[in-house]
């Protein structure tokens, strides 16, 4: 599913237009990057977290040149989901492996 397949399925059990639900998920999508940005997680009951991972320093290998290269320590965004959200997934029976990642070449 993509944004606007989603944007199209609130708006459509909403009854909400869909310039409307654009604006409030673009709203939502700025406000979680802010939140992260800012170093402030992001817990949403039921659904998950938003929070910010710590990656300690490390050596890597740069294959073609073979050389090592120094990796600071750095931050990533990564989403954690929420028991109930896990749950709903397991016990659903629709899904019986995992989805295929489609690529879009079509443009």
């Amino acid at each position: 599913m993509r944004k606007a397949d989603l944007i199209n399925k609130i708006s459509d059990k909403t009854g909400i237009p869909k310039v409307d639900v654009l604006v409030t998920l673009e709203t939502m999508f700025k406000e979680v990057k802010a939140s992260l940005a800012s170093g402030e997680n992001l817990y949403i009951r039921g659904f998950g977290s938003f929070i910010i991972k710590k990656r300690a320093a490390k050596i890597g290998r740069n294959i073609k040149k073979n050389v090592s290269v120094s990796i600071p320590e750095h931050f990533i965004p990564a989403f954690k989901p929420a028991k109930e959200f896990v749950q709903e997934i397991k016990s659903s029976p629709n899904i019986k492996e995992a989805p295929e990642v489609k690529e879009d070449n079509e443009d």
